[in-house]
């Protein structure tokens, strides 16, 4: 074993032991009720330019899962040697603001969930809604962390949430509602009418069988909270993320200190918040901390792990890894931060054009800059006034183009969590902003 570690250059250990439950309701019948345990490490070793990474389940024996990963490491390297891999330098984290748990979801009886999961299925099955699913998800782990530089560093986390989907049909049309929350205690379903929230799941589903298709175009437009901060997550975010910049596949290399933006905009990934995407320290053991990509319009900073912050410079962080897979970079809590418009003001600003609300998935070109959002539901704005529900609204554009047409920013800022998927790896994430006004932008329709 000394021989091996003696080649290679570093090596890291995450110890994951923990579990997690899920309640699942389907038209108001138990579909599933199940709980999964399971421990495991997932184990790097670094030799020169190669990596070798091992995952080790069950019983650990970590030190054979570090001489696995070394072996890989270096016979790589030997048979295939790439450019050394410099590492920026970490100092071990300091553990500190944990989030507070008020009602520790552990506590409650099973049955008790399950009569909640209930409630919430029978207020979302409003008159025409005529299917719905409820979810009820926790999870509970303790997080290790140990690197062959002395860092040692752990965690235990707890969090819990639902998501409710209500869908509406009438002459072959289908249309859905959604609601969704996560925190870490079950106190969220005190301090949340989650009651309330179902109900609008299936009220949102009704309404839109109603709605039209609007006529698309280019036209101002106001977003929601949700709906611009799937765009600073989608759009910017991952364009920020130091290891697609060093793949040559975001529109952001060679970007920084340039203004990119309208003055307006100031985007932030902050891991230290209490949403759903803090973490106290990342994969590699990285003290969490708040980075500004954009100030005031002005593209300041790459996300980065200890890697691409060696290569392009800056702060490592934000390396996330789903379960025992191996690191990337990945964002946290990202945002567009609160300007001082309000909502009133920005429907005057835009006059005639239209409202999006929330969203339903798309997808962007990092590389090229291009982006496609769906929203949930609209509304058009009449002579500064919101009138007819529209459906099937759409986003389109080049993400710098929008940025720069952004000319209100409200001083309403929301998150919504939610998992971010990237190199096939799910990780908690919450995105949000306050909703802001876009003076010209592509808008699908029929």
């Amino acid at each position: 074993m000394k021989e091996i570690k003696e080649k290679i250059d570093f090596y890291d250990c995450r110890v994951i032991e923990g579990s997690s439950t899920s309640i699942i309701l389907d038209n108001g019948k138990i579909e599933e009720i199940s709980r999964n345990y399971g421990k495991g490490a997932g184990i790097r070793a670094l030799c020169g330019g190669s990596w070798g990474y091992t995952t080790v389940e069950g019983e650990l024996d970590l030190e054979k899962g570090i001489q696995a990963a070394s072996k890989l490491a270096s016979s790589m390297n030997a048979n295939t040697p790439k450019e050394k891999v410099e590492l920026s330098a970490v100092t071990p984290p300091e553990i500190k603001n944990l989030p507070e748990v008020r009602l520790d979801p552990r506590n409650v009886p099973i049955e008790e969930k399950v009569r909640l999961l209930k409630d919430l299925e029978i207020h979302a099955k409003v008159e025409g809604v005529h299917s719905t699913k409820v979810l009820y998800s926790e999870s509970e782990f303790k997080l290790e962390y140990r690197s062959s530089e002395g860092v040692e560093c752990a965690y235990d986390f707890l969090n819990c949430g639902f998501a409710v989907s209500a869908v509406a049909s009438e002459g072959g049309l289908y249309q859905a509602g959604r609601e969704s929350r996560f925190a870490y205690g079950y106190e969220l379903f005190k301090t949340e009418n989650v009651l309330e929230l179902a109900e609008n799941a299936g009220k949102t589903a009704v309404a839109l069988l109603k709605a039209k298709s609007p006529k698309g175009g280019t036209m101002p437009i106001v977003l929601d909270q949700e709906l611009a901060g799937v765009f600073a997550h989608e759009a910017v975010g991952h364009a920020s993320e130091g290891d697609l910049v060093l793949e040559g596949d975001s529109i952001l290399a060679n970007r920084i200190g340039e203004q990119i933006a309208s003055p307006l905009v100031t985007i932030i990934d902050d891991p230290t918040l209490h949403e759903f995407g803090y973490y106290p320290f990342d994969a590699e053991g990285v003290e969490s901390s708040r980075t500004e990509i954009i100030r005031d319009g002005v593209f300041e900073s790459y996300l980065h792990s200890r890697e691409t912050a060696a290569k392009l410079g800056g702060t490592p962080g934000n390396a996330r890894a789903q379960g025992y897979s191996m690191p990337i970079v990945r964002m946290s809590n990202t945002f567009i931060d609160n300007g001082d418009a309000g909502f009133e003001e920005m429907l005057e600003e835009v006059k005639d054009g239209m409202y999006l609300i929330g969203s339903r998935g798309g997808q962007v070109n990092t590389g090229e800059g291009i982006f496609q959002f769906n929203a949930e539901k609209g509304y058009l704005i009449e002579n500064g006034e919101l009138t007819e529900l529209v459906r099937d609204v759409s986003l389109s554009g080049k993400t710098l183009e929008i940025l720069n047409h952004v000319c209100l920013v409200g001083n309403d800022l929301k998150l919504t969590a939610g998992r971010c998927g990237k190199g096939g790896q799910l990780v908690p994430v919450s995105d949000g902003a306050p909703h802001i006004a876009i003076s010209k932008a592509l808008v699908g329709g029929a």
